[in-house]
């Protein structure tokens, strides 16, 4: 596995990130332990977490296979933001929630420092100087090297970035957007953005919960029940069949089942090596449910689509140009 630098920083990570949020919830301790021994064997090095996942039970699984290993060696992330319990201050940015979170955190990792810590989303109730100025602290405290965000729009991490470097305050060096062939959302103003302003992408659900993992084809009416897509519609999850269940989707499912057999690979393989490698994206996390999951997923790296069939799954997924771009004649491909 190759690996990118973070953004502007120095810090180098693996062009895939495991995702441990099935960790003690869809996934066994002990098969995540697997995962990730899998993980370290195929070259990665870069594993992301939340707080909220599990309510801690995927940080404390990290942190008790994280002993057993060089720390240096490791980037490991999680996140702050999401309710931790019932009280008016366990949620939030404020500077006491993120105080209190971090340290929880680093207790349950088992750690002396976090990696890279980000806010899951934004806080509207929060002033914006007040979080940032919270997390500067962190990391000149030494228990946070680099600090990222989750789940902004464009003019927010702009805003973030402008403050920062209005008030030398340490910068965001990385966003964790929603981002994959069915969801190109992010290319209109978030990707740029991060292009502008040097933060390295991270992409979550790069296969969509499953959508773009070659179960679905287009004679389905329903899915299959117990798949996550079939969760999805029963909890109300972004990735419902409700959602997805139209004739974008399944041009594009068709499109990348053409592809995936002209390039001897899986459809998996195909969509995760269609995005690790679209401008600006440092490494698409990979949250694999089960064991025969990730490898599947590993054999995303160590191949070079073809410009042509990168040009097939481009063309196919491109979204609607949006106003004010369709004013001045930019496509989606252009930005």
């Amino acid at each position: 596995m190759e690996f990118r630098y973070m953004g502007k920083t120095g810090m180098r990570v693996s062009e895939l990130c495991l995702g441990a949020m099935t960790f003690g919830r869809d996934t066994s301790e002990a098969d995540s332990y697997t995962m990730m021994d899998m993980f370290a064997a195929a070259g990665g090095n870069f594993i992301d977490t939340a707080n909220v996942y599990g309510r801690g039970t995927s940080e404390e699984i990290v942190g008790r296979w994280l002993k057993n290993q060089p720390r240096e060696d490791w980037v490991i992330a999680t996140k702050v933001r999401f309710p931790m319990g019932d009280g008016p201050n366990e949620v939030g940015l404020s500077r006491k929630h993120i105080l209190t979170s971090v340290e929880a955190s680093l207790r349950r990792l088992d750690t002396d420092y976090i990696d890279l810590y980000q806010v899951h989303t934004w806080d509207p109730g929060t002033p914006l100087a007040e979080t940032l100025g919270t997390l500067n602290a962190l990391v000149e405290s030494g228990k946070v090297r680099y600090i990222g965000a989750s789940n902004f729009f464009g003019w927010q991490l702009q805003k973030a970035v402008d403050l920062s470097n209005q008030r030398g305050w340490e910068p965001f060096t990385c966003l964790q957007p929603l981002y994959n062939l069915l969801d190109r959302g992010a290319e209109w103003e978030m990707v740029p953005v991060c292009q502008n302003e040097g933060l390295g992408i991270i992409p979550w659900s790069p296969l969509r919960g499953g959508w773009l993992s070659g179960k679905y084809t287009r004679d389905m009416t329903a899915p299959p029940a117990g798949m996550r897509v079939d969760q999805a519609e029963q909890n109300n999850w972004g990735e419902r069949w409700s959602v997805y269940n139209n004739d974008r989707t399944w041009a594009v499912l068709d499109a990348l089942f053409e592809v995936a057999k002209a390039e001897d690979k899986t459809p998996a393989q195909t969509a995760l090596n269609w995005l690790k490698d679209k401008p600006g994206v440092t490494a698409p996390i990979i949250g694999a449910r089960k064991i025969a999951h990730l490898e599947d997923n590993l054999g995303a790296v160590g191949w070079t689509m073809s410009a042509a069939n990168r040009a097939k799954l481009d063309a196919v997924s491109d979204m609607p140009v949006a106003y004010p771009d369709n004013m001045t004649g930019i496509t989606g491909r252009e930005r």
